[in-house]
């Protein structure tokens, strides 16, 4: 399959007027309780980094198609686009880009105050080779996963079992039935083009 061609930094999402779908992936422990009660349980901690990615392709990479360890329940989080904007606009890249920073120090101090990160890394196909441009993933921690877990979420489903269709489809070499399976994804409105236009990783 040929691949369309895009932007390097592009957010591509499944998305509404107000909410869009971010994705992870948990342990059963987690995840399935998650997706039941449409939140996060107590046993998810607050306080560390979350990654979320808009990509579903790029969260089969990660994960493995919901087969590595302690990934094996994927999750789609809709969350409101106020806290995904929010998140944005006080996001700093996770590495220092020349292009964007004045100087490493001002980098560094950046960071330490900015409770998201971006981080761009290569988009992937049916196959999970790398594409050539580039995927949105957006780390959160501190008030940024507190209000994710707690105030963001509107509904948390579990997409395992679609996970596994499309790759029982693409290990089949059925990739244009695979492809009719995936989440539609559309580029994303940000007003925070600037910062997302930074270096990749």
């Amino acid at each position: 399959m040929t691949a369309p061609t895009r932007p390097q930094y592009e957010i591509r999402a499944q998305h509404t007027d107000t909410t869009i779908t971010v994705y992870q992936a948990y342990a059963p422990h987690i995840g399935r309780p998650a997706a039941r009660d449409g939140r996060f349980p107590d046993v998810w901690k607050r306080d560390r980094m979350t990654w979320i990615k808009p990509s579903f392709l790029w969260m089969m990479y990660r994960c493995g198609w919901a087969t590595k360890e302690g990934q094996e329940t994927v999750l789609a989080v809709e969350i409101i686009r106020e806290g995904f904007d929010w998140a944005l606009a006080k996001s700093e890249l996770s590495h220092y880009a020349g292009e964007v920073h004045p100087d490493r120090v001002a980098w560094q101090h950046s960071l330490r105050r900015s409770p998201a990160r971006v981080q761009w890394d290569p988009e992937r196909d049916l196959r999970l080779d790398r594409l050539p441009y580039r995927s949105l993933q957006l780390g959160l921690s501190g008030e940024a996963a507190r209000r994710y877990a707690d105030e963001w979420t509107v509904s948390i489903t579990d997409v395992t079992p679609l996970a596994r269709r499309i790759h029982e489809r693409v290990s089949a070499g059925r990739l244009d039935d695979a492809a009719g399976l995936l989440p539609p994804e559309s580029p994303y409105p940000s007003a925070d083009a600037p910062l997302l236009a930074g270096a990749a990783i």
